[in-house]
């Protein structure tokens, strides 16, 4: 590589706060763990800190995203994951009968308190003025989309026409479906794209449904000719792995949901198809696992899953458990169910699917695109259509794993050549 990369890590730097990451933060993590290796001694971490924006010394940028993975904890397996054994205890009918939904939140509050004394040690970044450190024909890259909508943060670009500046565009969905997010969230996106066709050099996407929509904005701005590439995200290799199955899980059907619990993910229809399985198969319905954080103006799903009985033994809600713990349910499933109303991308289905793990979906493009005819797709509103399939894949457990292998060794979404499609773009800029 020919070039100096400079990666932004403002927002990783901030997920102390979080119990465990998301699709963003994996992304963003990956593009931090590869560009600053130690075989890459020209790269440098980027940081909005007390002073301004700021170059920061690779070593520094590496020790701190060390820091976040061992907050989050991804290390930990399944046997040693409380979280996880009481989830697996209640699947195998092991725990005791619940009025409610069961909530498990996994917690680490000594792995917090190590980050802060690493904090109070080290000291918090300086970094220098990238107009001066960053060398000639760096390459700047921003996965997280923060703080993008901060102009200021980027004017220092305009005294270096050399360096070119690379934006992750996840989605375009705050500007497309407004309604699911924050009211805020609109005009923020709007600055984000501002930003982007003012100091970007390209763009990167995870699907061509993204790019034709950033591509319409980004013309209006006068920017139609800038180059995007189109690149799935990569999979975390936890997924691609066969590990050890838990048989007894396989013996229980159960499904799998993935995601914050909030409107756009649809998690209420879900509620209530539970509820109708109750109704109608009794103790043989399956369960339902919901991994994910709460969310906002979620009342109603919080409703069912705090005061709804009828769910209480055969639904249950964790937060903050790490890959392997969420790798090792997934292969036991006998789905993942993703019932958006939209996505981006729908990490959580690239995942089940390099796991060799059937998917059922909403029929996106987004989906159609990832899951490449490996996905039963549905419409988000079809709820009678979710039942029957949900009730047909439990009656067959426990689930087929035909051509998993195949599935799990998808050339197409390694890290590696993930990462060599990258590179190319940047030095090709």
């Amino acid at each position: 590589m020919r070039f100096s990369v400079s990666v932004d890590i403002t927002r990783l730097a901030t997920r102390v706060l979080n119990l465990t990451p998301n699709g963003i933060d994996r992304l963003d993590f990956a593009f931090a763990s590869h560009f600053l290796s130690p075989a890459r001694q020209s790269s440098s971490a980027f940081m909005m800190t007390q002073l301004g924006p700021r170059a920061i010394a690779a070593k520094m940028g590496r020790s701190i995203i060390e820091g976040i993975a061992i907050h989050w904890g991804e290390d930990e397996t399944p046997d040693s994951d409380e979280a996880y054994q009481k989830v697996a205890a209640w699947i195998r009918g092991e725990a005791a009968p619940s009025a409610f939904v069961q909530r498990i939140v996994r917690k680490r509050p000594e792995r917090a308190a190590g980050l802060l004394r690493w904090i109070s040690k080290n000291g918090l970044p300086v970094g220098r003025n990238p107009v001066k450190a960053l060398p000639e024909g760096a390459r700047y890259v921003n996965v997280s989309q923060f703080p993008v909508w901060m102009t200021r943060y980027f004017q220092w670009l305009s005294q270096r026409p050399d360096v070119k500046a690379v934006f992750f565009v996840h989605d375009l969905l705050p500007l497309e479906f407004p309604e699911y997010f924050r009211p805020n969230e609109y005009e923020r996106h709007l600055r984000r794209l501002n930003n982007i066709a003012r100091f970007g050099a390209g763009a990167i996407v995870t699907t061509e449904a993204v790019r034709q929509a950033l591509l319409r904005h980004l013309a209006a701005l006068g920017r139609a000719s800038m180059p995007i590439l189109v690149a799935p995200a990569p999979v975390a290799p936890a997924f691609h792995r066969r590990g050890r199955p838990d048989k007894a899980l396989g013996r229980h059907p159960y499904f799998v949901a993935c995601g914050t619990i909030e409107p756009r993910k649809n998690h209420l229809m879900l509620l209530h198809i539970w509820r109708e399985l109750v109704r109608r198969d009794g103790a043989n319905a399956p369960k339902l696992v919901l991994i994910g954080s709460r969310g906002w103006e979620n009342e109603n799903a919080i409703d069912l899953l705090e005061r709804c009985s009828s769910i209480g033994n055969h639904v249950i809600e964790v937060s903050g458990l790490p890959t392997p713990s969420v790798k090792r349910l997934l292969d036991g499933a006998s789905a993942l169910l993703m019932p958006s109303f939209a996505e981006g991308y729908g990490l959580p289905v690239a995942e089940a699917l390099a796991a060799g793990v059937p998917v059922v979906a909403s029929d996106l493009p987004v989906v159609r695109e990832t899951g490449r005819g490996r996905v039963i797709t549905l419409s988000p509103i079809d709820g009678e259509r979710w039942l029957e399939t949900v009730r047909a894949m439990a009656a067959s457990c426990p689930p087929s794993k035909d051509g998993a292998e195949a599935r799990a060794h998808d050339a197409g979404s390694s890290t590696a050549r993930y990462f060599a499609k990258v590179e190319s773009f940047l030095e090709n800029l």
